[in-house]
């Protein structure tokens, strides 16, 4: 893994440049900085040709050989006709480039909007999309990716929170509290779901990772695909109450079953991922803190509001994961 102490602050608008003409393109001097935080993404015009997206990975993060197989991945998704943004494939074959310490990928600018999830036509066709991502992720295992399990999305950065003086010292005790038991729970719904295998995921499939055209779904951005149950990719295209949430599976899982096979057993687990999420999240905001951009962007954490909204929705996740998991039939 290149030069481990590089920042983002060393990516400055001359190196980006320098990097994309290392690999034989043209820039033109057209720079747009497009909404990432965990990289760093950009639309570059190119010279007699379309414009590009350039990815730059966050340093130390993934090793090369997690983000080849994140690209084999979406290379293999389109080599199916399943309409995903895949990396661009250079003239050797390769599609992770390295300049100077920093990892990068070049991607096709693909237009779209955010999908109606409202929509029960949408639902059901975004349904079968991610039926055939998932019929090709089931055939083999990542090897280099993680899985998503408690430990690295529950335990992991609770600990890192508590550990790390980011909770005002007021509502410590009442977040550990809260916490432990969401995550008390949250083990409990694993240890009843029976027949639960992992497959390849897209991973952090929500709205603002499908670009959506007149051709319907276009999925992007691959870089959290891992190991996991296959409700992972689905659970987030739901919303409302629990019967609106229940209306919408039905015609996501009517599309998603024309080409997988879906678990009824795997909706029990709706709420502990959606804990998982949450908790998660937090841990991701301050791992990044450090980060300049993550400061400016979400000046709201690490603030006395944030952590009791937080201790309020980890609260309302103990309610949730008392109730029983969305069905699979009206009503």
């Amino acid at each position: 893994m290149p030069h481990s102490n590089l920042l983002y602050q060393d990516l400055t608008p001359d190196r980006l440049l320098n990097a994309v003409e290392s690999i034989g393109l043209h820039c033109d001097g057209r720079m747009l900085a497009l909404n990432s935080y965990e990289n760093r993404v950009y639309q570059l015009g190119i010279e007699d040709g379309a414009p590009v997206i350039a990815k730059f990975y966050r340093p130390n993060r993934w090793s090369d050989e997690a983000i080849l197989e994140e690209h084999a991945f979406a290379l293999e998704l389109a080599s199916r006709e399943i309409p995903v943004v895949a990396p661009l494939v250079d003239e050797a074959g390769h599609t992770l480039h390295e300049f100077e310490g920093f990892r990068f990928a070049l991607f096709p600018r693909h237009a779209g909007r955010t999908p109606e999830l409202d929509d029960p036509d949408t639902l059901e066709w975004m349904g079968r999309f991610i039926g055939r991502i998932h019929a090709v992720g089931a055939i083999t295992p990542f090897l280099h990716r993680p899985t998503l399990n408690i430990e690295s999305f529950g335990d992991e950065p609770f600990h890192f929170l508590m550990g790390h003086g980011f909770i005002p010292p007021d509502l410590e005790l009442s977040y550990r509290s809260v916490a432990e038991d969401v995550l008390a729970r949250v083990r409990e719904c694993y240890a009843q779901t029976a027949g639960i295998i992992t497959i390849r995921l897209h991973g952090d499939c929500h709205a603002g990772n499908i670009l959506w055209t007149e051709a319907g779904p276009h999925f992007v951005d691959f870089d959290d695909c891992r190991m996991g149950p296959a409700i992972q990719d689905l659970w987030m295209l739901l919303s409302g109450d629990r019967a609106a949430m229940n209306a919408q599976l039905l015609y996501v899982i009517d599309g998603y079953s024309e080409f997988y096979d879906f678990n009824p057993a795997e909706l029990r687990l709706v709420e502990a991922l959606r804990s998982l999420r949450i908790i998660h999240y937090s841990g991701w905001l301050a791992r990044r803190w450090e980060d300049p951009a993550f400061k400016m962007a979400f000046p709201w954490f690490n603030t006395q509001h944030y952590w009791q909204n937080q201790i309020l929705a980890l609260r309302e996740q103990m309610a949730a994961l008392d109730e029983p998991p969305l069905q699979l039939m009206p009503g």
